[in-house]
């Protein structure tokens, strides 16, 4: 049999020794956000992709409890599922004060697990 060359098609960058660059593609990047990138750069958006991930999991699994009719014992029938729950909240002095709440844990979340 005749010798069949190997062909690589990921693209030549200094990221293709990174934990995820997997063969056929190899490190893939297609919008080319880490052209001339550094590092630092590389593990900062790899840090957010996981956070988003983790986020939109959920998100997901708090649609479909919603969905699915649960809800928290003596929570008001009234309140709407999905994003019509916000404006319920809005319109009461207990609803305001449960979207502050939520403002202020997002922002003391954010300032903590910030690396310093």
């Amino acid at each position: 049999p005749s010798p069949v060359a190997q062909t690589n098609t990921a693209l030549s960058g200094s990221f293709d020794a990174e934990l995820g660059a997997q063969a056929p593609l190899g490190f893939f990047d297609p919008l080319g956000m880490l052209n001339d990138a550094d590092q630092e750069r590389f593990d900062r958006l790899r840090l957010v992709e996981l956070k988003h991930g983790r986020v939109s999991m959920l998100a997901v699994v708090g649609y479909l409890t919603t969905a699915s009719g649960y809800r928290f014992p003596n929570f008001p029938a009234d309140v709407p599922a999905g994003f019509g729950a916000w404006k319920a909240l809005g319109s009461s002095d207990d609803g305001k004060a449960i979207l502050a709440q939520m403002m202020a844990f997002f922002a003391v979340a954010e300032i903590v697990n910030r690396d310093a």
